[in-house]
């Protein structure tokens, strides 16, 4: 049977090895991103308000430094529009290796930075310009990472394989959170002066492996496909603006609830676990990374549910019980008792691993090829700067306002609300795949649209 479609423009399907090589460089590369944006989060919210706004009361002070982490969610629109650009235009892995050399160069300088006792006002201005190299980075990192692997894995694993990506977040956290430790542990007393600076420093090494990781990596098969045909676009961004914004849009709400709880667990929590529930530092961080490793685990099991069972629902159910969790979250972090809070971060972690392991692919397959790095990069950042951003300052604010948790809850579970009503207009271009395990030839698809076998 004759086709329109010339056969020698369809790439080669990648080899198991090949499959496996794009799925470990995209967790390493995103374990080591996240793990550089978490180390500054953990730094922000216990040591950068004392070394960098020490002439503020201790309130204003973690304010401050909070806020210089929102500054780098400022910046990562910015970042997803250009490397969305590029990673449409000339590959994924391409814009990969320039975004990991980015955010591990900045991190390491932040560990380099003199502090304000030594050059002033100085101090905090370097710290925001890092800062905002590093929120440029990850605007563009995580969405080529997540389509590298999307698009290496076949119809019947794209889930899995985002959802893997995606667990890298949860690693990432895990890392910074034992490296944190560890330094706190070898500095001792002189943690403030110079042992905050050692995970920084620690970057270095994993960046040097994670570049050595992927830059063995073959480009996307989806890429290289779109890239064969004459009618490439040259302005991906312009198309994505002029014809999908609408799903842009709806990404970048139906990600709040996921943003918000994310950083309310991972960021927030120290502070007000210090501050508020008079519960160690050690403590807090050990729940959080025993949250974050059952977090790892929970996020593929979800994945690999979503290629077997419509992802979409799953999305929309996990963000519908988003709504009562941190309610009973806080409730269980307020007896103070070691087990009953680490359930009650269980509890939490149980819908948003399945929010957010699902929401890779299903982002990803709500934009059709040829401007998925751009559109999924841009809805997704946006989506940063409405919840991950503001989320720890809002809640600060919050507690200092009204004294209690409440008022936290409640802005946590309105994110819940956002999100669903979006995801319920959201609908994927590429459906989870359905076809039975009987038929073994079932057409692939690229870009949603049939391919010849």
């Amino acid at each position: 049977m004759s086709t329109s479609t010339n056969e020698s423009t369809v790439p080669a399907r990648p080899d198991p090895t090949a499959k496996r090589r794009v799925l470990l460089s995209s967790l390493a590369g995103t374990t080591i991103e996240w793990y550089e944006f978490f180390i500054y989060g953990l730094a922000s919210a216990l040591v950068l308000n004392k070394v960098f706004f020490p002439s503020f009361d201790s309130v204003v002070g973690t304010l401050l430094s909070l806020s210089t982490f929102a500054v780098a969610f400022v910046a990562r629109p910015v970042g997803a529009a250009i490397f969305g650009h590029f990673g449409d235009r000339l590959g994924r892995k391409n814009a990969l290796v320039i975004t990991l050399t980015m955010m591990g160069g900045a991190t390491f300088l932040i560990g380099l930075l003199p502090t304000y006792a030594t050059i002033g006002a100085l101090a905090p201005i370097l710290l925001v310009l890092l800062r905002l190299v590093q929120g440029l980075s990850l605007g563009g990192e995580y969405s080529g990472a997540v389509l590298m692997c999307v698009e290496h894995a076949g119809p019947r694993r794209r889930g899995l394989f985002g959802a893997i990506v995606n667990s890298g977040s949860a690693l990432g956290l895990i890392v910074s959170n034992l490296v944190f430790i560890a330094a706190s542990a070898i500095a001792g007393p002189s943690f403030l002066t110079w042992g905050w600076r050692l995970p920084f420093l620690a970057s270095a090494v994993l960046v040097v492996l994670g570049l050595v990781v992927r830059l063995k990596v073959e480009e996307s098969p989806e890429f290289v496909q779109m890239r064969s045909d004459t009618d490439s676009r040259r302005a991906p961004i312009v198309e994505t603006f002029r014809k999908h914004l609408r799903p842009v849009l709806l990404t970048a709400l139906a990600y709040i609830a996921a943003g918000v709880t994310f950083y309310m667990a991972a960021v927030f929590s120290l502070a007000y676990g210090g501050a508020h529930l008079q519960v160690g530092n050690s403590t807090i961080l050990t729940l959080v990374l025993l949250a974050y490793l059952f977090n790892s685990v929970a996020m593929p099991f979800f994945g690999w549910l979503s290629d077997r069972w419509d992802r979409r629902k799953i999305f929309l159910i996990s963000a519908a019980l988003l709504l009562p969790t941190p309610f009973i979250w806080f409730a269980l972090l307020e007896t103070r008792n070691y087990g009953l809070m680490l359930l009650g971060f269980i509890v939490l972690f149980i819908p948003f691993s399945a929010n957010y392991g699902v929401l890779p692919t299903y982002f990803s397959d709500s934009f059709p090829a040829h401007i998925r790095y751009t559109g999924m990069a841009i809805g997704y950042t946006l989506g940063t700067i409405l919840s991950a951003a503001v989320a720890p300052l809002i809640a600060t604010a919050l507690l200092a306002a009204t004294g209690g948790w409440t008022a936290i809850a409640a802005y946590m579970g309105l994110s819940a609300i956002i999100s669903l009503i979006a995801a319920f207009f959201l609908h994927e271009q590429r459906p989870t795949a359905q076809a039975p395990r009987s038929e073994p030839n079932a057409t692939p698809t690229l870009g949603g649209e049939a391919v010849p076998a």
